[in-house]
């Protein structure tokens, strides 16, 4: 696995590493649920809602390693059902936030770290934008001639994933520790998630 990593070209590994930093710093589902479970259950549960999102990254890459890629560009049915189980999702805990009028994300805060981590993989489970991004994009830098595409598909998801979980863990804990300053404009604060969360469903419904 080392002669394979070593084996990439440095210019298209750099280009990929930058990529996937711009995917993780855009404000999307993971990005809205790792900052309001921060804000709402503090450092540790905004860390392991940050866990258990990178988890289900780990997921996705588990699958494209094992072939799922192929099957859902050849059968366009099997993507179109998890963006719509993510749509779902994603508008449930829109509805959530808005009726909410207490602290912020309350309705959604998790009351244990388990649960956060639980939740937390859930919503990157089955969120479809970041299963196509490592279903379609991953793959476009692999090189047959280095080696076994299975294999560079779990370095470049592992490369990936470990430079997501640091952004999503300091997210949490930085939503956290500013937890008392955002709280004090909660209501607002709950609002916009919400509409957040309601545009992030209807983009996956539209495009």
């Amino acid at each position: 696995m080392w002669q394979v990593l070593t084996s990439f070209d440095p210019a298209l590994l750099a280009t990929f590493v930058v990529a996937g930093l711009l995917l993780n710093i855009t404000p999307g589902a993971d990005f809205i649920f790792v900052s309001a479970s921060g804000i709402s259950g503090g450092p540790k549960i905004g860390m392991a809602a940050a866990l258990g999102v990178n988890l289900g990254i780990v997921v996705h890459v588990t699958a494209a390693a094992a072939g799922v890629s192929t099957l859902l560009l050849a059968y366009p049915p099997a993507y179109q059902a998890i963006r719509y189980a993510g749509a779902a999702y994603l508008l449930y805990l829109a509805v959530k936030t808005w009726r909410e009028t207490g602290a912020i994300g309350h309705t959604r805060a998790a009351p244990s770290i388990r649960a956060a981590i639980r939740r937390g993989f859930i919503t990157n489970v089955l969120n479809p934008k970041t299963a196509l991004f490592i279903f379609a994009f991953i793959p476009q830098f692999t090189d047959p001639q280095i080696g076994p595409l299975w294999m560079q598909i779990v370095i470049l998801g592992a490369i990936f994933s470990i430079n997501g979980f640091i952004f999503v863990l300091c997210l949490g804990a930085a939503a956290g520790i500013f937890a008392d300053a955002l709280r004090a404009r909660v209501r607002v604060l709950n609002k916009i998630t919400a509409i957040l969360f309601g545009g992030l469903a209807a983009r996956l419904v539209l495009d």
